[in-house]
Order: structure tokens, then sequence, then C-alpha cells
């Protein structure tokens, strides 16, 4: 990752386990308001992640909400 996603502020985690965990941030990167998920290994971010900007993001929670309706019915 690189130096800029540390002005992104933390506004959930989600936690594996004991070395683990999905942070999820928000903020702006390059002028462009984005959500960033990303899994971390002993508070180092991995390869393993998504950036969104907000329209994108939106779409991805249309996506979630539906497939968890569908499989929750």
């Amino acid at each position: 990752m690189d130096e800029l996603s540390d002005e992104l502020q933390v506004v959930g985690t989600i936690v594996r386990d004991a070395v683990m965990d999905c942070k999820i941030k928000r903020g702006k990167y390059w002028n462009i308001e984005v959500l960033d998920i990303r899994w971390f290994k002993s508070d180092k971010p991995t390869n393993k992640g998504i950036r969104l900007n907000m329209e994108e993001a939106k779409t991805l929670l249309d996506i979630l909400r539906r497939e968890i309706d569908e499989k929750s019915e």
C-alpha cells in the first residue's frame, strides 16, 4: 500500500483471529472519496483488498444486500 492510505480514517474493523483483521477505511485518495476494504496481518496491510469510489461502493452494497437477503430466506 502507499503512504496516502494512512490519510484514510478507519470506520470499522472485522476481526478474524488473533493476527488477521479486515479494516474498512474511508477518506480522500487523489481527491476522490473512497472506501478501502483490506485485510491486515499483525497490523500490516496485505495485498488482499479493494479500494472503491463511493459510487462503486454503493453498487457493491446493493449486491451484498441482494445476496444476503436471498440466502437468508
